[in-house]
């Protein structure tokens, strides 16, 4: 099979689709990798290193396109890059559809293959290719909103340790799962009070039992979500619906009672966002304020820190591409059922129930659509 690496063209991004590693490998197993000239540059990776373990390099993105059998990436591609798939060509790569109307349109219109990284299962129900993301985006959430807390970024100027005889700063996360879980431990490690909500008692008792008296555990009704962040600082939007539009968990009346100069950092707004107020930003322009409250909803927080980033989602997504590589695309979706999934569009047809009901369109059988 012939492997497609563009360049990330999405504002930002400096990730890449395939590390030299992933791509040694797929050439170990018999297959051609084509690397558009300069894509690693982000990671710190130089054409050479590609060149040296067996890539071929190519001169523009339209060209691994149209070459390409399958075309391996980070983010969605962009309108005019969706302009360049064509029937049955396979893309494998983050989509989040149900935020982006006009990009499932241009899919469906391509009649390609799409398997989205974020709703590829794993044996215990776990999401495997969104999971090394989320720990990277838990993780960063408390060291960008931090940074927002100080007074010169808008915030109330608060340092989450405190010092000696000053109360630290209070630390809300909505959602203990991979992404709260990762936010809890650096705002602990910070030494801040942490507070966790979720609607699953199994989970807040895992918490409990991971974390003990660092962190308090609170069942999350809305009334409780309300009261814990009228009192935070720094509030962590981490609730992830697969396939499906974030749930809308913080109104704009609840800003009201919310002190001036706190901060929300909403994980989820790849996924359209957990708070009424939230729309997407960029690293360049992170934050702005709706009624004194700083919002930073970056949509693709790990692109900040590319090479951590494209390494932990290489570990994640080689197995599965060199699956569809050895085996063909709809061999391996039909022989593994958590692959399966993963497909979001097939051949002008969603194939997703959760993508196709966020955007209030017609849903086919995975297992049909590849008949």
């Amino acid at each position: 099979m012939i492997i497609g690496v563009p360049k990330e063209i999405k504002k930002s991004e400096y990730r890449v689709g395939m590390s030299p590693n992933s791509v040694h490998e797929l050439v170990a197993h018999g297959h051609q990798v084509l690397i558009e000239k300069g894509a690693g540059l982000g990671i710190g990776c130089q054409d050479i290193d590609y060149l040296t373990v067996g890539a071929e390099l190519v001169d523009d993105a339209k060209t691994v396109y149209a070459r390409a059998d399958m075309i391996v990436k980070v983010k969605e591609p962009q309108l005019h890059e969706c302009a360049w798939l064509r029937p049955s060509q396979i893309l494998f790569t983050y989509l989040h559809l149900a935020a982006a109307p006009e990009i499932t349109e241009a899919l469906l219109k391509s009649g390609c293959i799409a398997i989205a990284y974020e709703t590829v299962t794993d044996k215990q129900g776990g999401l495997p290719l969104l999971a090394p993301m989320s720990e990277v985006a838990g993780r960063l959430s408390i060291q960008v909103g931090a940074t927002a807390l100080e007074k010169t970024q808008g915030g109330r100027g608060i340092l989450l340790g405190g010092v000696p005889g000053v109360e630290q700063g209070s630390v809300v996360i909505i959602g203990g799962g991979v992404v709260g879980i990762n936010a809890a431990r650096m705002a602990v490690g910070k030494e801040a009070r942490v507070t966790i909500l979720d609607k699953s008692l199994y989970r807040l008792q895992e918490l409990d039992l991971h974390f003990g008296c660092r962190v308090s555990t609170i069942f999350a009704t809305q009334a409780a979500i309300e009261q814990q962040i009228a009192t935070a600082d720094l509030v962590i939007a981490a609730v992830l619906v697969p396939g499906s539009t974030a749930p809308k968990l913080v109104s704009r009346e609840m800003l009201s009672k919310m002190r001036a100069g706190s901060v929300l950092v909403d994980v989820a707004i790849d996924q359209g966002g957990c708070f009424e107020t939230s729309r997407p930003t960029t690293h360049e322009h992170p934050t702005y304020l709706v009624d004194d409250i700083v919002h930073y909803c970056v949509a693709n927080m790990p692109g900040i820190v590319p090479r951590t980033s494209t390494f932990a989602l290489n570990n994640a997504t080689l197995p599965f591409i060199t699956l569809i590589a050895d085996k063909g695309v709809k061999s391996a979706l039909n022989e593994h059922p958590h692959l399966l999934n993963g497909l979001n569009v097939c051949e002008g047809k969603i194939t997703h129930p959760a993508v196709a009901k966020s955007l209030g369109l017609q849903y086919i059988l995975p297992q049909e659509a590849l008949v």
